[in-house]
């Protein structure tokens, strides 16, 4: 059984959702969507458990749930070896704090701009 504190992204308890409201069209795409508050308890739960890196990387999926599907997309692309200039990666990470209010995800973008830059793996200037 579901927990009854675990939400998607539309608000609905987890435990409410049935197989059969799949063929009903009674389920939306945020229903299928893991909620920030949710994630947010899953990080608690590792971090109690001893694993900070799992719990670092669901604070960051609850920030990222804040974005589009195609921003996502967007940052993954970014994050390809060979994809982006340091400026692409850096805008990326002050708009992710400033606009989306997801400090966590800003600095990890940071931390990757610095170490693309240390091993040479941007984007070869056209």
């Amino acid at each position: 059984m579901a927990n009854d504190n675990v939400f998607t992204l539309s608000g609905r308890k987890v435990s409410e959702l049935k197989i059969e409201d799949i063929t009903t069209d009674n389920l939306g795409v945020e229903d299928l969507r893991i909620s920030a508050a949710s994630l947010g308890m899953q990080a608690d739960a590792a971090d109690a458990a001893g694993y900070r890196q799992v719990a670092e990387n669901l604070r960051r999926a609850a920030e990222l749930t804040r974005l589009s599907n195609e921003q996502v997309l967007e940052i993954y692309e970014a994050l390809r070896p060979g994809r982006s200039s340091y400026d692409h990666l850096t805008a990326w990470a002050e708009r992710l704090a400033s606009e989306f209010e997801a400090p966590l995800t800003a600095a990890l973008i940071r931390e990757a701009a610095e170490v693309y830059r240390i091993r040479g793996v941007f984007k070869a200037e056209d």
